[in-house]
């Protein structure tokens, strides 16, 4: 058996990056897993462990990244760490099926260094920064200042682009899904 590759997909908030992955899962043409991630905060109604994320107390999670566990974290506030566990991308991989991570820019530029030519990095980026504060406007889910606050974030992430293996600009949507999916193929078939 084959084993599997890893492709990372980054963006800033409001870019389409999970509309984008989300498609391409429902299509189901290509083998692809994704990636749950770990957490310390608590189960909300409904989630469950091992499917939604993989629940861990502070003091397990704090161990695991002592223990070098995974291949990326991040305090995304203050005391709320999220997660990629090494051993969930290990097994799937191992198993042949590849496998997706969602993760932030650093994360993503981070793990493509730690499994070079077995991952892909893509990043997806919004046509301009002021698209991206329309988009964000028109969601009607944040006050202007945190609009504010995320499109100052997405400036700093597109400083990252030129790190990863691939950008797609997503100016329109179908295009976007079809331009990732090519992509993915052709890093697959490689």
């Amino acid at each position: 058996m084959k084993a599997g590759k890893i492709i990372i997909i980054s963006a800033p908030s409001g870019c389409g990056k999970s509309t984008i992955i989300n498609a391409l899962l429902k299509k189901g043409e290509i083998d692809m897993e994704f990636s749950v991630s770990a957490t310390n905060r608590p189960p909300r109604d409904g989630e469950k462990h091992g499917v939604n994320y993989w629940f861990l107390t502070d003091e397990e999670f704090h161990n695991a990244i002592a223990n070098g566990e995974f291949v990326e974290y991040e305090e995304v506030y203050p005391g709320r760490f999220y997660g990629t566990l090494r051993r969930e991308v290990e097994r799937r991989c191992e198993e042949g099926h590849n496998v997706i991570l969602d993760i932030d820019v650093k994360g993503g530029v981070n793990v493509k260094k730690m499994f070079g030519n077995r991952a892909l990095s893509l990043f997806i980026e919004p046509p301009s920064i002021e698209e991206l504060r329309n988009r964000l406007i028109s969601r009607a889910t944040d006050s202007m200042e945190e609009i504010e606050k995320r499109v100052g974030k997405a400036a700093y992430e597109l400083s990252f682009a030129p790190q990863y293996d691939a950008r797609v600009v997503n100016d329109n949507l179908d295009e976007a899904i079809a331009r990732t999916d090519r992509i993915i193929k052709d890093f697959i078939a490689k």
